[in-house]
């Protein structure tokens, strides 16, 4: 008598899904001795934040997300705290790039919590969204009315040196902005099914693929106001919103993007870019 072993088939559906990312860091820091100084730092999954040593009393980090980038069903989860009188600046390595979603969207949280003359500055590099990219974000901030911030996102509609150009895809951004509790700013930006064709009209993004928006709130905002102007120059403009400074860019490259919204950056946080910003 023989036996035989039989391998059964196996239907499609039961296949495992595909492995997603899932990233989280939380970072607080404090005032000592005059300097900013990391208080407490979580950082789990495909998310690590690295601390260049920088010669000024501010504090910085580098957000790196080891997963290479964002695709359908990852997800990151992102805190940031600075106590009264510390100083927070977070960057990105690189530009982040949104792939191609077999299914569902990315989701990246990030929360800010800013204390009393306290200063933070978000400052990722931009995101690319490739074609038929998913990708839904929310970061919300708290702060006090004597803390200063400058938050900045910056996306670009494919790679342009490489011919690409995003005909479809997703891309949702939510913003809530409070001072002392009250809502400041509120803004969503939604481009999602046919998005080449949604945003041709001289009334959205016209011939530009890349776009930026920023939200600066400090002493006397509103005397930087001419200045940030000039800079910005007629594709964009910058207006006082609930006592923020709201400037939008648009440019028809990346490149061309990053040379106007530098020297933004710069004159609103009174300060240098990161290095890894340079051009």
């Amino acid at each position: 008598m023989t036996s035989a072993v039989v391998a059964e088939s196996t239907p499609s559906d039961a296949f495992p899904s595909m492995q997603r990312a899932a990233g989280a860091v939380a970072a607080d820091f404090r005032l000592v001795a005059g300097r900013s100084r990391l208080q407490r730092l979580h950082q789990a999954g495909c998310l690590k934040l690295r601390f260049p040593r920088l010669p000024a009393a501010e504090a910085e980090a580098v957000l790196i997300n080891t997963a290479g980038g964002l695709t359908g069903g990852d997800r990151l989860d992102q805190q940031f705290g600075v106590a009264t009188g510390a100083h927070f600046t977070v960057t990105t390595q690189a530009c982040e790039r949104v792939y191609r979603a077999s299914s569902g969207h990315a989701g990246v949280t990030t929360r800010v919590q800013i204390g009393e003359d306290a200063g933070f500055a978000w400052l990722p590099q931009e995101t690319i969204l490739f074609e038929a990219g998913a990708v839904r974000r929310s970061l919300t901030v708290e702060a006090e009315a004597s803390s200063r911030f400058v938050l900045c996102e910056s996306i670009i509609l494919g790679r342009e040196r490489m011919g690409e150009t995003v005909e479809s895809g997703l891309l949702h951004e939510r913003w809530r902005v409070r001072v002392d509790g009250r809502l400041a700013f509120a803004d969503d930006l939604h481009l999602s099914g046919a998005i080449a064709a949604g945003t041709a009209g001289p009334a959205s993004l016209s011939a530009n693929r890349a776009l930026a928006t920023v939200v600066a709130h400090a002493p006397a905002i509103e005397t930087k106001l001419a200045a940030v102007r000039a800079l910005v120059g007629a594709s964009g403009g910058a207006s006082l919103v609930g006592g923020l400074m709201v400037v939008r860019l648009l440019a028809p490259t990346g490149f061309a993007l990053r040379k106007r919204l530098i020297p933004v950056l710069a004159a609103l946080a009174n300060a240098p870019v990161p290095r890894v910003w340079s051009l």
